[in-house]
């Protein structure tokens, strides 16, 4: 069961934004690929682990207009709720990254959802779920 990949494919909006409407808009497009990969299970319980990759797609050393990894996973995590999870307040551990398309890569054991959104050859989040570690097993 654990853990859950996907892509959603797009450039990810900011809950910064002023234009709702477009918000509203993404966070729907978020919510439909989870309900995708996730199907008829129920939310999951317990505490979690949430990783999301934006890669976009500007020329290197030209990111400025990239928007930043904290005001872009609001919109996301607010998607998964009810979904993907009962509710974020479960997200123990989070990880959110930036990577340029135009760089250079080496994956190891590429998943396939993460092939899926390279294949794409367009901006994309990649989203892993799974169980989060113990805490008592942490330094």
């Amino acid at each position: 069961m654990l853990p859950i990949e996907f892509v959603v494919i797009g450039k990810p909006i900011s809950h910064q934004t002023k234009d709702r409407k477009r918000l509203q808009t993404w966070k729907q497009k978020v919510r439909e690929a989870a309900e995708a990969c996730w199907a008829t299970n129920p939310p999951l319980g317990g505490s979690l682990s949430v990783v999301i990759t934006h890669y976009y797609d500007v020329v290197l050393g030209e990111e400025s207009g990239v928007p930043d990894s904290d005001n872009i996973v609001k919109p996301v995590r607010d998607a998964l709720n009810g979904v993907m999870y009962v509710d974020d307040y479960q997200i123990t551990d989070f990880i959110s990254r930036r990577r340029n398309l135009n760089a250079s890569f080496r994956v190891k054991g590429m998943s396939t959802a993460l092939a899926e959104g390279f294949c794409k050859g367009e901006e994309f989040l990649h989203i892993r779920i799974e169980a989060a570690p113990d805490p008592s097993d942490l330094n």
